[in-house]
């Protein structure tokens, strides 16, 4: 999925200009006909995510400025660029004190606004990136700091939203990679533990002869090379939360005293002559089957009951493709300022060969394959040469379009498209069937009309070719901007969370 911008602007000849210009660099242009209508997108508690805002200034009942105070109030930082016409220079400088981080006169040039955008949205993104690696660090990561725009992923943190209201026990399950730890310290973010310590544990990290002394601490002198005493992990995640990852990997020896730990509340360390009191919040995760682990007899069943207790289950991340730009796009921020390159842009296809990837690392491999890309790097773009490894995973990569990949993208999804074949009328001269065939005649046998035609022929081409505009352009023996003119006639491309990154299916 591309980028949101939302169009502010009571001008509905301006709204229409703006949409197309920002379609065609390859965003997701949102409008909006009034400043009343903006706030109520963007602020409260069903606003909307935008990665920036058109505003126009001059706008009757609530204003430009007014959108931006009410953004400030309600503590969103949404990149806004205004818009105004000559002589406003008063109202600019007021609307950048107020937080707006651009401005463009109207009727602004496309190439104008497309590096005022460009500029606004990676800027924004590097800051967003910035400061979720410092609430992370702090323990105060929320869920407003996942990105996703999965339906799957948002019914996922809906439920971790309800654990981290109570201290109840979660188990995370999902595959390596997928970002188990991150919603653990989302929940720990967001529940009462937030400014008590988060402590990690990677459980399949650990010797097993060291297991016990690591979550439960020990004694100085305990065993030989015991020199100091050591609080443990449980100790040291006392008033907080403790966060076990991959708990299944536990030893036998350790399971028993992790679950006397949790129905006791108190830990028993090394060579102590007493047990210590802990009161602490305990979130696991796992990518194992515990379930077939605890009937194979390698996990205790009664230790799987109290860590099991309130499961969340995190989907792979190729079962959340529409997720992969907006994470594409942090990774390459965040990177791209840690190695001191001015990497502006990923191409439509590179996006492409991205998201036709399985991924069997999910997140983790991604964020790899984006930091390998940026070091490869030598211009202020990413293309699929960029990206060698996920070629040769994919097979091939994504044909080459013939125009700007990312003023206009070479895929487009469109309506599910129903087989093509001619419709049997008695008598007529369309008697015969099949796929790919095209009826030239009706139910009541009279010619059908040329634009119907045109409809079928163009949406039986965009499935055949499987989303690949410039092929299907090709084809045609047209151009793709009047491959894109005739969609846009035909309603194709005004479809509700239509998806210009990813081929269409052919069913």
């Amino acid at each position: 999925m591309s980028e949101r911008v939302l169009i502010v602007d009571d001008d509905p000849v301006q709204r229409r200009l703006l949409d197309n210009m920002v379609r065609k660099f390859g965003y997701e242009p949102v409008v909006a006909e009034s400043g009343d209508a903006a706030a109520t997108l963007l602020t409260g508690a069903d606003a909307q995510r935008f990665d920036c805002v058109v505003l126009d200034l001059v706008m009757p009942d609530l204003d430009g400025l007014g959108v931006l105070a009410r953004l400030r109030a309600d503590g969103n930082g949404v990149p806004v660029i205004v818009q105004t016409a000559h002589g406003g220079i008063d109202n600019v400088v007021s609307a950048m004190r107020a937080g707006a981080v651009d401005f463009v006169v109207k009727p602004v040039g496309a190439e104008r606004l497309q590096v005022s955008l460009r500029n606004a949205i990676d800027k924004s993104a590097l800051e967003d990136e910035l400061a979720r690696i410092k609430r992370s660090h702090a323990g105060t990561l929320t869920f407003k700091d996942i990105l996703t725009r999965s339906d799957a992923m948002q019914r996922v943190l809906r439920t971790a939203e309800k654990a981290a209201g109570s201290n109840i026990a979660a188990l995370i399950e999902g595959e390596s990679g997928v970002g188990k730890e991150l919603i653990a310290r989302a929940i720990h973010g967001t529940g009462e533990r937030r400014s008590k310590p988060f402590v990690a544990v990677n459980c399949g990290a650990i010797p097993d002869n060291l297991v016990e002394s690591i979550l439960f601490g020990h004694e100085k002198g305990a065993f030989t090379g015991a020199t100091d005493r050591h609080t443990g992990k449980f100790i040291e995640a006392t008033g907080g939360t403790l966060f076990l990852d991959e708990v299944g990997e536990l030893p036998p020896a350790a399971q028993v005293k992790l679950l006397r730990a949790i129905q006791e509340g108190e830990v028993e360390p090394v060579g102590a002559k007493k047990p210590v009191k802990v009161d602490v919040r305990l979130i696991s995760a796992t990518n194992r089957n515990l379930i077939a682990d605890v009937k194979s007899g390698r996990f205790r069943e009664d230790l799987f009951y109290r860590l099991h207790v309130f499961p969340i289950s995190v989907p792979p991340l190729r079962d959340r493709t529409e997720d992969i730009p907006d994470l594409v796009r942090h990774f390459l921020a965040r990177f791209a300022a840690e190695e001191g390159k001015r990497i502006r842009t990923i191409s439509g296809e590179a996006l492409t060969l991205l998201r036709s990837c399985r991924w069997p690392g999910n997140v983790r491999q991604l964020e790899n394959a984006v930091f390998r890309a940026v070091v490869l790097a030598e211009g202020d773009s990413v293309g699929t040469a960029e990206f060698p490894q996920v070629v040769a995973q994919v097979g091939s990569a994504p044909l080459a379009p013939t125009m700007d990949s990312v003023a206009v993208p070479d895929t487009i999804e469109v309506p599910p498209l129903l087989e093509i074949g001619p419709t049997t009328v008695p008598g007529s001269a369309a008697a015969s069937s099949g796929p790919g065939q095209l009826a030239l005649l009706d139910g009541q046998g009279e010619v059908r009309a040329l634009e119907e035609l045109e409809s079928e022929t163009i949406r039986f081409a965009i499935a055949h070719y499987r989303g690949q505009m410039s092929e299907v352009a090709r084809r045609l023996r047209i151009g793709r901007s009047t491959l894109y003119r005739k969609l846009e006639q035909l309603g194709l491309s005004e479809k509700d969370g239509s998806n210009h990154d990813e081929p269409v299916s052919a069913g």
